[in-house]
């Protein structure tokens, strides 16, 4: 393996890693209005990702540098492309991290309310619009022969793009609301139980059509590692419906275990039937962005390989020291008296 193809895959680690972790706390902003019954709930929900939700969103931000440094032709061809959906991504994820801040600045209801809702639409937006995006670039996208963006907005929202985005979406409500459940007691807990059996089902289907479909995309593009995408949507309906089965079961541990792994399992499967190339072309006299023509020099890659040999251990070590510390649940008697200090 050379350094542009290990780097790929250091790409794919990344945005595995951000989905993973940002996923959750996209779906439990999703999860806002069905399990926040009260100001205290609301709370009690929001809590569970406190600690942890920019720490979680600094990923898409090492991902997307990662991407810039390793591969500066796929970057510039998907941020000139995808420019407004990844503009409104950015909106979102800036309306949401502002809402974190100040909803708790002043008692009205009316003013938490409004926070409230920046925080369920800055989850929901960009939980569809990445879906969106990979989808689209692992179909493939009009790029010409200077590898330029041909198409509009539009060109992707294609059937196989809506597809992934609402695939995402689910997904991630899906692991929010198990994360919920794990981090929570009382009403909230069993609303979060009861919540994913529902959830369950509809995100199971969604997820099988999308991977089969991703399947029948990659065998018709002769993907080289076809066998490994096969595997990978296995693995993640498998995951899938045990964490389904264990949400079921009460094992709070076990389905949000099983829906990250399930997460883990999808994306990888992407890239999978992404490699070798970073942005394939649907364009009859276009070219395709390859790992090998997308890719920085060497020399570059080599830095960046011993840079992140030292730094990447350290981020993943603070990172979950972090988790370990704030591992408790998020009690209602808690928030109750912290409201009670607080007045």
């Amino acid at each position: 393996m050379d350094l542009a193809q290990l780097w790929f895959w250091i790409v794919a680690f990344l945005f595995v890693g951000y989905f993973v972790l940002d996923g959750f706390d996209f779906g439990v902003g999703m999860s806002l209005p069905f399990l926040g019954k009260d100001d205290i709930a609301r709370r009690q929900i929001i809590n569970t990702i406190g600690p942890v939700w920019d720490l979680n969103e600094t990923w898409v931000i090492v991902a997307g540098a990662a991407l810039f440094a390793s591969f500066p032709e796929w970057y510039a061809t998907l941020f000139s492309g995808f420019y407004l959906p990844l503009l409104a991504i950015l909106m979102a994820l800036i309306a949401r991290g502002v809402s974190f801040e100040y909803r708790h600045q002043r008692d009205s209801l009316k003013w938490k309310r409004s926070f409230d809702r920046m925080i369920v639409i800055g989850s929901a937006v960009p939980a569809f619009l990445w879906g969106v995006a990979f989808a689209n670039i692992v179909q493939g996208v009009p790029l010409d022969a200077d590898h330029e963006y041909a198409g509009t907005v539009l060109t992707l929202l294609n059937p196989y793009g809506i597809l992934g985005g609402l695939t995402t979406l689910s997904l991630f409500f899906l692991h929010g609301v198990y994360f919920v459940a794990l981090k929570t007691d009382g009403q909230v807990r069993a609303d979060a139980r009861a919540l994913a059996k529902k959830a369950g089902l509809l995100t199971i289907a969604l997820a099988a059509l999308f991977l089969v479909w991703t399947i029948i995309n990659a065998a018709n593009a002769e993907a080289p590692l076809l066998l490994g995408v096969v595997a990978l949507a296995g693995v993640a309906a498998l995951t899938l419906i045990g964490s389904w089965v264990a949400n079921l079961r009460d094992r709070e541990g076990t389905a949000f275990t099983l829906g990250a792994v399930t997460i883990v399992a999808a994306v990888a499967a992407l890239f999978f039937a992404l490699f070798p190339n970073v942005m394939p072309s649907t364009l009859a006299g276009g070219a395709s962005l390859t790992i090998d023509n997308a890719s920085s020099t060497d020399y570059t890659l080599t830095i960046m390989s011993w840079a992140a040999l030292i730094f990447l251990p350290l981020i993943l070590a603070y990172q979950g020291w972090t988790y370990w510390v704030f591992r408790k649940r998020v009690t209602r008697a808690r928030i109750e008296k912290a409201a009670l200090v607080a007045h």
